[in-house]
């Protein structure tokens, strides 16, 4: 395969039908499967966590699961592309999913909350390694005018886990079982390691022939402590030292973007982080996008303690944030020119709109419970959807701007990116909740008051990247 650039990307994306016939059906299951797994498992925990601080305790460490989890993607995620050169596709991937069983079973048999915490660290290590070899592979595995098609399929497999992710984890938490919900994702695991092994080739000669990648080590190790630091924020009593640990956070990020643009071996391409530029806006709206969608975290605690819902329900709900992002990906994927041009810029709006909708009608019950379940479903929807909008056209866009030389640096960067960004979201997310009175007070007080700081505070995340949209759109023009 070539590397990508934008000549080997046409205006016209293939149909869909390309992309499921023949061989590339099979190669399409091997490449995203491990995506699915990943986000039928984030699902999981998002419907079972109420559950199970009920059960071990810890509620202060709420946002944590999601915190340590997503940090540890990003390492795993890093990892990646010296993976594929040195062991090859089918090794890397099935060396993946052998690390997220692991945190699974640590997960499924965890005593108290530090237990749970260490198994969602080593499952998000292969988890990162998983989601990033699901755009790594597309590359290497399918011809350049399937990417734009692959690309949106491989988010589409968050619209399945939506589907399942919510069932599973609601109906064992209902049945006072939530370890087994874990349990589950052994056999997807094992099933997917079979269609690995068959369709995945041990070796590609486009990674053997590649210059061998050096890791930034420094730079992954800053961006991890930059999201941890700003998670250790919400451990803290006074508001000084809260902000003093949020400040110092984003202080490691800033220093992170001036060493990597000096670093002979570099963590993101040229001009990433440079928000005044059409490349690094697009890489902002990308971590500003994700931090807007991490209010899914506190979703399904709000819904049952709030408003009654049961586990099933409230993971139905919440997931309808992902099920909006699937389809807006899916129906958006085939605009090209200007009609991709109006979903970068209307998706952030959109998404703004629906958390706005959530401030509204999350904490206080304005309407007859049926009215106000469905206005929150619709807004968890609106938001994701406004994500989904735009998603294939931001990735697209990533990889056809990349500086020559660097694009297989800017097709590992994707993941990179969003994963700092879902960890950055998470930290401030836990900040937010616990200082607005989850833990103290707690209770229907201290969740009515989390919900409104946190649905309001985070919509600010979209509003900014709508308005950074007019820099790519104007730079394709």
């Amino acid at each position: 395969m070539t590397a990508l650039s934008s000549a080997a990307v046409p205006l016209r994306p293939a149909s869909w039908g390309e992309l499921f016939s023949g061989r590339n059906a099979w190669r399409a299951i091997a490449v995203t499967g491990g995506v699915a797994l990943h986000a039928i498992n984030v699902h999981i925990v998002t419907t079972v966590l109420p559950s199970v601080v009920q059960d071990i305790g810890g509620v202060a460490w709420y946002a944590w699961n999601t915190t340590l989890f997503v940090a540890a993607s990003i390492l795993g995620a890093s990892l990646s592309v010296r993976l594929l050169q040195q062991f090859g596709p089918r090794p890397t991937y099935l060396a993946a999913l052998g690390v997220f069983v692991l945190g699974s079973i640590g997960c499924a048999t965890a005593p108290a909350m530090g237990w749970m915490l260490a198994g969602r660290t080593v499952q998000g290590l292969g988890g990162g390694v998983l989601a990033a070899l699901g755009y790594a592979l597309i590359r290497l595995m399918f011809e350049a005018r399937l990417w734009p098609r692959a690309v949106a399929l491989v988010s589409g497999m968050w619209g399945v886990a939506t589907l399942c992710g919510p069932a599973v984890g609601g109906v064992f938490a209902q049945l006072g079982h939530w370890r087994f919900a874990f349990w589950t994702l052994l056999p997807v695991a094992l099933a997917q390691a079979l269609i690995v092994s068959v369709q995945l080739p041990a070796r590609s000669r486009a990674e053997q022939d590649a210059p061998r990648v050096a890791l930034p080590i420094g730079q992954i190790l800053l961006l991890i402590a930059s999201a941890l630091s700003v998670a250790t924020a919400s451990l803290f009593d006074t508001l000084a030292a809260q902000l003093g640990m949020v400040v110092f956070g984003l202080a490691l990020g800033l220093l992170l973007a001036r060493i990597d643009r000096r670093a002979a071996v570099r963590l993101l391409p040229t001009g990433a982080c440079a928000p005044f530029t059409a490349f690094g806006a697009i890489y902002a709206s990308v971590a500003l996008l994700l931090i807007g969608t991490d209010t899914e975290i506190f979703v399904p605690y709000f819904l049952q303690t709030l408003h009654g819902h049961s586990p099933l329900a409230a993971g139905y709900l919440t997931a309808a944030m992902a099920g909006g992002w699937s389809i807006a990906s899916l129906l958006s994927a085939g605009r090209t020119g200007p009609g991709a041009d109006r979903m970068l810029r209307l998706g952030p709006v959109i998404s703004m709109a629906g958390l706005i909708g959530l401030l509204l009608l999350v904490p206080v019950l304005r309407f007859t419970p049926a009215m106000q379940t469905l206005g929150i479903g619709l807004a968890l929807a609106c938001t994701g959807f406004g994500v989904g909008m735009g998603w294939p056209h931001l990735l697209t866009r990533v990889l056809t701007l990349a500086p020559a030389g660097e694009e297989n640096l800017a097709s590992a960067s994707i993941t990179t990116v969003q994963l700092y960004g879902m960890a950055i979201g998470a930290a401030v997310a836990g900040l937010v909740a616990n200082a607005a009175g989850l833990t103290e007070p707690g209770g229907l007080a201290g969740a009515e008051s989390a919900a409104t700081w946190l649905f309001g505070s985070f919509a600010l995340a979209p509003a900014l990247a709508a308005v950074l949209a007019r820099r790519y759109v104007a730079a394709r023009r």
